[in-house]
């Protein structure tokens, strides 16, 4: 095999490896949520290493996010920081003067091992904002003393983990529900109108035997008479 074949080899390998490497990072999933409504959000935890386990993840949230809960998960504790807000969000009233400042996942057991990834189940109130993108800067702690920021650019080597918020529920198009109960509808409609129908047909066969009896009768009562 010649040089440049060698060369053209490892620029392939290398392009493949890549990928693998730059989504290797601290995401949360899904990654586009509807706007203003309660969703399950995922923090995903992958350990880069060879050799040390992630034992610690710091997640920054956005301004705007007042309600949160996590999922319990085995091994780990979650610590959930508030901070004050300069004025009380007015659609919750004035008792609604925190929002989530960071929630910090902590082993304590063995942590995320090489090789392995953890994700961190948040039930969280978004905010409303169609097409706003969402950035939760994250910091990954290893028990080597690595520290990796995951804090930069959607291009960059070390992105903040970003959340999309699309259209709110019900803005999409008609509710399909509704959508589908309208046929059933108009299907019953049809089979009132032709039950009615019906009935017509039916009362005019009934008044036509009527009519014909009592002339039947009034035809007999003559002819007995002569």
């Amino acid at each position: 095999m010649n040089t440049k074949t060698k060369i053209a080899g490892l620029i392939a390998t290398a392009a493949l490896l890549a990928p693998a490497a730059a989504s290797a990072h601290v995401t949360l999933q899904p990654e586009s949520v509807p706007a203003g409504s309660f969703e399950r959000l995922d923090v995903r935890v992958p350990n880069e290493t060879d050799d040390a386990a992630t034992t610690k993840v710091e997640v920054e949230f956005p301004d705007g996010i007042i309600f949160l809960s996590t999922e319990p998960v085995p091994g780990w504790e979650a610590t959930v920081k508030k901070e004050k807000l300069d004025e009380p969000i007015e659609a919750f009233g004035d008792e609604y003067n925190e929002q989530i400042g960071t929630v910090t996942f902590e082993a304590t057991g063995d942590g995320v091992l090489p090789g392995q990834f953890q994700d961190f189940g948040l039930s969280v109130g978004l905010p409303e904002g169609e097409g706003t993108a969402l950035e939760f800067p994250a910091i990954q702690t290893y028990d080597n003393g690595d520290v990796v920021r995951w804090v930069g650019p959607e291009d960059s080597e070390d992105p903040a983990p970003i959340v999309e918020l699309t259209a709110p529920e019900g803005e999409h198009g008609a509710d399909p529900a509704a959508a589908a109960a309208e046929p059933a509808a108009e299907a019953d409609d049809g089979d009132e109108d032709e039950g009615s129908d019906t009935l017509a047909v039916i009362a005019l066969i009934v008044g036509g035997l009527g009519l014909l009896t009592g002339l039947w009768a009034a035809s007999t009562a003559r002819r007995s008479r002569g």
